[in-house]
């Protein structure tokens, strides 16, 4: 494309070891649940205990592992991770095919998928910050949202297609095939990669686990974009099974409507990632980071007045779409803000703090808001996240913080 920024074939290797992957993982979008009801006959509550218990059990696993990926080579722990989800991706496969498929193997297996996803994208992000030039961050974050939002966009509802023609686990063995094709892309990258030097004691001590935490909230502009993310992306996540109760149930919704209604915002995806970047040279980082982070917050509540309909769906489509366009925006630029203002000897235990983090509470309020759904209705617990949403903008960092934050860049 005329004017297109070239990052050289080794990005261009990295690139699509992402693209191939994730959209292996759009293709298997819900597929332990997927799995859990039509192959095991789960019910709601084995499947939400699997959703949130994975999700929280991998976060947790996962915070030894970024002081151990900060003192390794990169690549290898990258190709390490995606090996481990490609093998324990495909025994679910092997085991149905033998039928020997059991709740419990499903469990282990979502939990050792969700720890290697987080100590993939740590080792990842210092990687990156590694390989491009710091005046490329910002386009090499928006190339990756953007392929993210590709991927949901067509992945899932192949998918869809993919398990009614060829059964239940056919989406995970694509799923786990794409990571495999993911290692062998990375292995491809080439080039050296010099050993990290260890700092301080000379053992991983149990100190170290916090580091990551530590140096998150010792940061003035880090810690509230930390407690925003996680209050942000919670309460977003927690409502998500709940629209699709709501939708799904009591409002009629087929589920070609419903997968349209969630597969075309994530045009807004695409365009707010390409934009990011323009947007920053044209108003700053500061600006249009809290700009987009604020605006973010403000499209949920919407959903809480869908109703039946043409006009239901209108609504929803049109609710995401500012939500994706805005996340679209926003995600890339802290993700580059993140890696620009994290010590290089720090960037791996901060990631991994910062993903542990998300996992945990997303676990939490997902629990919590089906709780809520349960006693209020699944309406009215919309609601109220998306009122809460509302008052998210006040977690974000002052511009004050921000300017002290780029004094003390690293």
């Amino acid at each position: 494309m005329p004017g297109r920024r070239a990052l050289g074939r080794r990005f261009g290797w990295l690139w699509a070891s992402y693209a191939v992957s994730a959209y292996g993982t759009s293709l298997g979008f819900g597929a332990f649940s997927l799995i859990a009801v039509l192959a095991l006959h789960s019910g709601p509550a084995q499947v939400a205990a699997l959703a949130a218990t994975g999700r929280a059990v991998g976060a947790v696993v996962a915070v030894p592992l970024g002081p151990w990926v900060e003192f390794r080579r990169k690549r290898p722990v990258m190709v390490a991770m995606d090996l481990t989800r490609f093998a324990a991706l495909m025994s679910v496969p092997a085991a149905f095919a033998l039928g020997r498929l059991s709740f419990a193997q499903l469990l282990v297996v979502s939990v050792v998928v969700a720890a290697a996803n987080i100590a993939f994208n740590a080792a990842g992000g210092v990687y990156l910050k590694a390989l491009v030039p710091p005046q490329d961050l910002l386009v090499a974050n928006g190339r990756f949202e953007s392929t993210t939002w590709s991927a949901t966009m067509v992945g899932p509802p192949l998918g869809g297609v993919a398990i009614g023609m060829f059964g239940p686990v056919t989406t995970m063995m694509a799923d786990a095939v794409s990571y495999l094709l993911s290692a062998l892309g990375i292995r491809a990258i080439g080039g050296g990669e010099p050993r990290p030097a260890r700092t301080g004691a000379p053992r991983l001590r149990a100190g170290d686990l916090l580091e990551g935490w530590r140096y998150i909230l010792s940061r003035p502009a880090l810690r509230p974009l930390l407690f925003n993310s996680i209050v942000v992306n919670g309460l977003i996540m927690a409502s998500e099974p709940l629209l699709a109760v709501l939708l799904l149930g009591r409002l009629g919704f087929t589920p070609w409507q419903y997968g349209l209604m969630f597969a075309a915002p994530c045009i807004g995806g695409l365009v707010g990632s390409r934009i990011a970047r323009r947007l920053v040279t044209r108003f700053g980082q500061r600006k249009v980071m809290l700009t987009a982070g604020a605006l973010r917050a403000y499209w949920p509540v919407g959903l809480a007045f869908v109703q039946p309909g043409v006009s239901g769906i209108v609504l929803v489509i049109a609710v995401q779409l500012g939500l994706v366009t805005c996340c679209g925006v926003f995600n890339p630029v802290l993700a580059t803000y993140r890696l620009e203002h994290t010590d290089p000897d720090r960037v791996a235990r901060t990631l991994t703090a910062w993903s542990v983090s998300s996992s945990i509470a997303i676990a939490a309020l997902t629990a919590a808001w089906g709780l809520l759904a349960a006693i209020t209705g699944p309406r009215t617990a919309i609601a109220i996240a998306g009122v809460l949403l509302l008052v998210t903008p006040l977690l974000l960092p002052r511009r004050a913080a921000l300017r002290c934050a780029e004094v003390l860049r690293p």
